[in-house]
């Protein structure tokens, strides 16, 4: 994997952080709510090892948030 596509996953990983913990929500219930365990989640929050996902799973995750799936894909530079 290139490394450009693996800062972008760092930070995709990141801004899943920052709305969960925004909104109040713990990693358990998250990961319940978009159908993945909670262990799938926490792998793709760790900003370590870039972690992808589908497609599906970024829409999950951006209506489980309420936000567009746009909002999680903006890195500040």
């Amino acid at each position: 994997m290139e490394e450009r596509d693996q800062k972008r996953l760092i930070h995709l990983g990141l801004n899943i952080a920052f709305y969960r913990k925004l909104q109040g929500k713990t990693q358990e219930q998250l990961a319940e709510r978009v159908g993945i365990s909670a262990k799938y989640l926490s792998q793709i929050e760790t900003a370590t090892v870039p972690q992808p996902i589908s497609l599906r799973l970024l829409f999950a995750l951006a209506d489980a948030f309420e936000v567009q799936p746009a909002q999680l894909l903006e890195f500040e530079r």
